[in-house]
C-alpha cells in the first residue's frame, strides 16, 4: 500500500508551531504535500527522518509555494508547468517514478470580483494540458488546493456562492474539462453522496458551525483509479483553515 497525504497549510512556519510535526507522523504517508508553504528557501528547516524533501518557491516572498516530503526516490523532479507565465509562484512539484508521476499543486485562486479569472483560465488550460502529456506516458497522480468546488454537494452554500471565486461556472467547468481528460475525483468516487469539507472561511465562526468547501483533491488517471484502497478527508486535524486529505493506493 502506498499513502499520500496534501494539505494546504496556510504558512508552514505558523503551522509548525501548531504540532504539524506530530500530525506528520501520525499520519505517516509515503508522500506528504504541502501547498501554500509561504518561504523561501532557508527560512525553516522541517526535514524528517526517512524522507527526501523538494520544494518549489514563488519568487514573491511569503507567498505561495508548494513542497513533497517523500520516502521513495523519483526518478526525475520537475517543478512548475514548463510554461513561464506560471513558474514564478511556486505552484507546481512532479516527481516522477516508475509506475507514476506524483503532481503536487495550488491553483491560482481567481480572489475576490473574479479579478484574476482570466489568468486562471489560462492556467486551467495550460495544466491540463501538462498533466495530459503526463498521462500519455504512464498513470498520474494529481494532489492539491484546486480552489473550485465542482458540484453543489462540494460546499455548504451554493446558492450564494455561485458567482464567487471556488464557486463561478467558469471555474467549475473547468474542473468538468480536467475530468473529462481523463481523470478521476478520487473521494468522491468513492463517496458518490457524501457533503464533506476541507476548507472554512476564518470568519464567522465557519469551521465550527462546518459551513465549508472541499476543494483540496486527489485527481488520479484512469489506470490509477483501479488501484484504489481508500480515501479520507481529515477534517478532525487542526492548524490551518484547510485540513488535510488522503489516498491510498495498492
Amino acid at each position: 500500500m502506498t499513502k499520500f497525504i496534501s494539505w494546504n497549510v496556510n504558512g508552514l512556519r505558523a503551522v509548525a508551531g501548531k504540532g504539524f510535526a506530530d500530525i506528520f507522523a501520525d499520519l505517516d504517508a509515503d508522500f506528504f504535500c504541502i501547498q501554500e508553504t509561504k518561504l523561501q528557501a532557508g527560512q525553516i528547516d522541517l526535514e524528517f527522518l526517512g524522507y527526501t524533501s523538494y520544494w518549489d518557491y514563488a519568487d514573491k516572498k511569503g507567498y505561495s509555494g508548494t513542497a513533497i516530503w517523500a520516502k521513495h526516490e523519483p526518478l526525475s523532479i520537475s517543478y512548475g508547468l514548463g510554461v513561464d507565465e506560471h513558474d514564478h509562484e511556486g505552484r507546481a512539484v512532479t516527481l516522477e517514478y516508475p509506475d507514476f508521476y506524483l503532481v503536487n499543486t495550488y491553483v491560482p485562486n481567481s480572489q475576490d470580483g473574479l479579478r484574476r479569472l482570466d489568468y486562471r483560465m489560462r492556467w486551467e488550460d495550460d495544466f491540463r494540458a501538462y498533466v495530459s502529456r503526463l498521462a500519455g506516458k504512464k498513470g498520474v497522480i494529481i494532489c492539491g488546493d484546486m480552489n473550485v468546488a465542482h458540484e453543489e454537494i462540494d460546499l455548504k452554500n451554493p446558492d450564494t456562492n455561485h458567482f464567487n471565486a471556488g464557486f463561478s461556472d467558469e471555474e467549475r467547468g473547468k474542473m468538468t474539462e480536467l475530468l473529462g481528460a481523463g481523470f478521476i475525483d478520487s473521494w468522491r468516487s468513492q463517496h458518490p453522496g457524501e457533503a464533506k469539507y476541507s476548507w472554512w472561511s476564518y470568519r464567522m465562526a465557519a469551521r465550527e458551525r462546518n459551513v465549508g468547501w472541499r476543494i483540496d483533491y486527489f485527481l488520479v488517471s484512469q489506470d490509477i483509479a483501479s488501484r484504489i484502497v481508500s480515501t479520507d478527508i481529515h477534517n478532525e486535524i487542526f492548524g490551518s483553515d484547510h485540513c488535510p486529505v488522503e489516498l491510498i493506493i495498492k
